[in-house]
Formats: structure tokens, C-alpha cells, sequence
């Protein structure tokens, strides 16, 4: 869908101010102007709700907004909730399902608000368990059932539980692990772009130099490595695309790869995002993941730390591994740029990726220091 912006009207904009009127954002009486305008105050109540949710904050109801408001509108109980193979449910509700079924043991994955298989089968499981038909549906007499019982696990998440112990069950081998590297934009959507003098820099060039460097290296330290894109001005899926190709291949880590801008030149460093929501439910394995990968960096390039987020965005929510989006340096900031087309300094962010890829399978008990593990006795020790 096209971008829904301040000075707008219609239906749809009707729609959006209900939402936001319902959820407390808007007032539901007394604002000026008529109620199918897209006007300041809809537009500031919507930048609270894009940071409120972890969205890209830019005041506009685009495709993932959209997606974010629809689901808001949802509390359990409010609709009976089943698994549809083609347009699985997705809201609020669903969530809160999820984390209920989590409190009370049952493994159903990521809470992302997505009536999936593993939810369903997270309902089935304790539907037999209370002696109710395992239809894998959550309507009123499961409901009933769930607000009957109390909390089965304790001692801490867990989701953080049931991800370390699967995560750490594969080994410290990178040999055979299955990796997808996403080169953010492409096609008609450069991203970022900065004139250089005769030269054209944008986000989309720089992140795929930077993926197919990654691929060789990675490739050769024995992961199996897939690209969501190639180099060509056609390839330009989308976020949910990539995301359902790399759950397609049953990948084990994502990593995308992007370069950010600013209209303030003073703008630098780097930063890496996660999955996470609001009410603090995130991605254990991802946050851990977009952690070593934005220190490895910092040490290894000298960037300035922007820190790690938590985002509900549609490539690191629909992943079903773990998964992160690293921004790397500004091209607006004359000091990012300078980095950032040396093809010497990429091949440094190549080498900090692969060591926090590396130390992802390490056990927990070994202390590896920041920024000293020699990539290349990786590929070494792959030839013994």
C-alpha cells in the first residue's frame, strides 16, 4: 500500500483514528477539523505508537504500520483465534495467547502475534492436557480453561530458557550451518543515496559489496551462505519476502545488512537491531546475536556504539531464526563515507561479522575477549 500521510483524508483515515481513538492515543471528541483528516494530532499520536511498537518512526501508515494498528485493535477474547495455513491470524490477542501459553510451558516459538503451527500445536497440547478437544482453536471454552490456571514455570523466561538450551545444542562448529545474508533495498530502492563528486553512493550498492564479501568468507569457514538479492536493478523483494525465504530454507542465523543516513551530517556509527516489543518479550538468541556483531564492529573499526535495539519490524519479526539488522555508519557523515568506500575498512566489518558469528557457538563458559579472534584460523583449522 502507498504511505498515508499528514494532510490526507478518507475512509482509510477515518479507520486509523479509530484505532488510535480506541487505544488511547487520540481523543475521541473535541480535536479540530473533520474526522477523515490526517492532521497534527493524528500524526503525533502515531509517531507515539510507531515508538511505542518499535517501528520506523516517520508519522506515515505504511505496509507495516498498517499491520501494527489492525493488530492492535485486538484483545483476547474478543475473537475466536484458529490457524489458517494461507493468511495465518495476527494481533494483539494473539500475543497475549502466546505469552499465556509460554507462563504455562508450552513451547510456541516467538510471541509475534502470529497464529502459527507451533501455536496451534502449543493450544492442542494443552487442550488434551485439560481434557477439551485438541482442535488447536482458542475460542470461549479454552479460554475458560487457560484464565483457570496459574503459571507452570518459574525460575525465569521461558522463551530465553527453551531458545539457550535449543541454541547451544548445535555445537561451537560453524561447519554446515546454514546462514542468509540480506544486502538491504536493491532494484528501484537504492536507499540512501549520496553524490561523491562524479561518483554515486548508495545504501543498496554498498550493502550488497559488503553480503557477497561476507558470502566468500563466511562460504569458506564451511557455513552454507544464501543472498535474499543479487546485484541486478530488478531484485527487489520485500521484507516479508525475505523473510519468508530465509524460513523457507530453515536457515539457522540472518544477518541484514544497511548503511543509514541522516540530514544532520554530524550523524555516525553504527548500530544493530533485534526483535523485541514494548512489554520487553524480544528474541534472547537475536538480542545476543546484534550485541556481538555491533561490539566486534566498534572494536574492530573504531565507529562510534549507537547501541543495540529492540524492533518489531517485519524482517526481524516473521524470522523464525535468529535474526539482525546491523546499519553500518551514515554515507550523509563525511566521516562514515570516507570508511565506508574503502573497500579495506568493509573487509574489517566482513572480519567483525564472522567473529560474532563464531562466538554465537561458542559455550557460555568460554570468554572470548572482544575483537581477538583471528578470522582467518577459521578457514585454517576447516583445511586441517
Amino acid at each position: 500500500m502507498r504511505s498515508i500521510r499528514r494532510g490526507e483524508r478518507g475512509p482509510a483515515v477515518t479507520e486509523i483514528r479509530s484505532i488510535l481513538v480506541a487505544l488511547g492515543m487520540l481523543p475521541s471528541a473535541g480535536h479540530d477539523g473533520p474526522g477523515d483528516l490526517f492532521d497534527e494530532p493524528v500524526e503525533r499520536a502515531l509517531r507515539i505508537f510507531q515508538q511505542q511498537r518499535g517501528l520506523s518512526v516517520d508519522g506515515a501508515v505504511g505496509d507495516e504500520t498498517w499491520r501494527a494498528l489492525d493488530a492492535a485493535r485486538w484483545t483476547l477474547g474478543a475473537r475466536t483465534l484458529d490457524y489458517s495455513v494461507n493468511n495465518p491470524l495476527n494481533g494483539d490477542d494473539v500475543r497475549q495467547l502466546q505469552e499465556r501459553l509460554l507462563e504455562m510451558g508450552y513451547d510456541v516459538g516467538r510471541t509475534d502475534g502470529v497464529y502459527g503451527p507451533r501455536t496451534a500445536r502449543a493450544v492442542s497440547a494443552f487442550q488434551r492436557e485439560v481434557g477439551l478437544y485438541p482442535d488447536g482453536n482458542c475460542g470461549p471454552a479454552t479460554l475458560n480453561a487457560l484464565r483457570r490456571l496459574g503459571r507452570k514455570v518459574v525460575g525465569g523466561s521461558p522463551l530465553r530458557l527453551r531458545e539457550q538450551v535449543r541454541f547451544r545444542q548445535q555445537g561451537p562448529s560453524l561447519v554446515g550451518r546454514l546462514i542468509v545474508i540480506d544486502p538491504g533495498h536493491g532494484g528501484s530502492d537504492p536507499g540512501v543515496v549520496v553524490p561523491d563528486g562524479v561518483l554515486r553512493w548508495t545504501e543498496a550498492d554498498i550493502a550488497y559489496d559488503i553480503a557477497s564479501r561476507l558470502e566468500g568468507r563466511l562460504a569458506a569457514a564451511g557455513m552454507r551462505v544464501h543472498l535474499t538479492r543479487g546485484p541486478l536493478a530488478t531484485e527487489a523483494p520485500s521484507d516479508m519476502d525475505r523473510a519468508g525465504f530465509a524460513n523457507s530454507l530453515q536457515a539457522d542465523l540472518l544477518i541484514s545488512l544497511h548503511v543509514d543516513g541522516h540530514r544532520n551530517p554530524a550523524a555516525d556509527g553504527v548500530a544493530a537491531y533485534h526483535y523485541g516489543t514494548d512489554n520487553g518479550v524480544t528474541s534472547t538468541m537475536g538480542e545476543q546475536l546484534a550485541g556481538l556483531v555491533l561490539r566486534e564492529i566498534v572494536a574492530r573499526t573504531g565507529m562510534r556504539n549507537c547501541s543495540t535495539h529492540a524492533k518489531t519490524w517485519d524482517l526481524l519479526r516473521y524470522t523464525r531464526m535468529p535474526a539482525v539488522r546491523v546499519d553500518i555508519g551514515y554515507l550523509t557523515s563525511p566521516i562514515d563515507l570516507k570508511r565506508l568506500i574503502d573497500p579495506m575498512f568493509r573487509e574489517r566489518v566482513v572480519e567483525a561479522i564472522i567473529a560474532a558469528v563464531q562466538r554465537m557457538y561458542f559455550p557460555a563458559e568460554v570468554d572470548v575477549k572482544t575483537g581477538t579472534i583471528d578470522v582467518s584460523q577459521l578457514r585454517m583449522a576447516l583445511a586441517q
